[in-house]
């Protein structure tokens, strides 16, 4: 009778005990996650019932990275992309939603440490692989220097601009937020990156104007 190998018998009770604690990190993480829905952001819903969670932002960003790349300016992958969209806002979990028009200099100058840090506490969750895929997923988006992180960049700042559009802009008129200042802050992302989604997003904004739902310039 051959007797026991004790090495082998360790090694395969230490990948039973990783894939344990993977699958216990993992729940932990998707748990953690469902956090996301109660974060309130500053607009509302196309039909104005409400204002809008960041989960439910990031999931229309998932939508519109999946449906958006015909019309993106540089060649991107959509599997990427997707998944960028989905978690590159999951540190609001911890650092709260800043405002995109905020005049608060305290919370404007704290906001990369608090994202950062929070960053480290979320994707440190995960089992080690994911977390480092997670984290290198934000951090790219953090930067914009990849196609598809410019590409993800462009649909965020589309997203509430057509969400304001269509609900009348009350977001925008509650914070005195004019023509101008829409164009400033999201054209330089969205117009390279998906220069005819612009030009469709622009046409709304004069509808807008035009409409007294949005101060002129």
């Amino acid at each position: 009778m051959t007797p026991p190998n004790d090495d082998v018998n360790d090694d395969v009770n230490d990948d039973l005990n990783d894939d344990v604690n993977d699958v216990a990190a993992t729940l932990r993480f998707f748990m953690e996650a469902d956090r996301l829905k109660g974060v309130e952001r500053k607009n509302f819903l196309s039909d104005g019932s409400r204002r809008e969670n960041t989960a439910e932002h990031s999931w229309h960003l998932g939508i519109a990275a999946m449906i958006m790349a015909p019309f993106a300016s540089e060649p991107v992958d959509i599997a990427t992309a997707v998944c960028m969209a989905l978690v590159h806002d999951i540190v609001e979990i911890d650092a709260g939603d800043t405002f995109a028009y905020s005049q608060s200099e305290e919370e404007l100058a704290s906001k990369e440490a608090r994202e950062i840090a929070a960053a480290d506490r979320l994707f440190g969750l995960l089992p080690p692989a994911a977390g480092e895929r997670f984290r290198a997923l934000w951090d790219e988006y953090e930067r914009g220097d990849t196609p598809e992180a410019r590409y993800v960049m462009a649909v965020d700042r589309m997203a509430p601009m057509l969400l304001n559009t269509a609900e009348g802009g009350s977001t925008w008129r509650e914070f005195g937020i004019t023509r101008q200042r829409v164009i400033q802050r999201n054209g330089p992302h969205i117009e390279p990156a998906l220069p005819a989604v612009w030009a469709a997003a622009l046409a709304g904004l004069d509808a807008a104007t035009a409409a007294g739902h949005v101060a002129g310039d």
